[in-house]
């Protein structure tokens, strides 16, 4: 019996950091996941270095997509798509 109430604060504290630190980046992750593979043609995006743009192309083959900016079009890796940014630049505008 005492040997499980040694181990009980090493198993309290794995449970708080499951709780607090791998179950949200498991939820966000999957969240990101879901949004590069529901892009389509024509979003309006921003890259996680700040490039704005829209898509013009998307490759299935090696999951990258064709951003226009108004430099030209330059071609990124969907990854490289910020979920936030890009949400917020697509967000319909709310009246004060």
């Amino acid at each position: 019996m005492e040997s499980l109430g040694s181990f009980l604060p090493f198993i309290a504290i794995f449970a708080v950091m499951y709780f607090f630190m791998i179950a949200p980046q498991m939820k966000r992750s999957k969240q990101e996941k879901k949004f590069a593979a529901e892009l389509k043609r024509g979003d309006r995006v921003v890259t996680k270095s700040g490039m704005h743009g829209k898509i013009s192309e998307l490759n299935e083959k090696d999951n990258s997509c064709v951003i226009e900016t108004l430099a030209g079009k330059i071609k990124f890796d969907r990854s490289a798509i910020s979920m936030e940014m890009s949400n917020k630049l697509n967000a319909p505008a709310t009246k004060k």
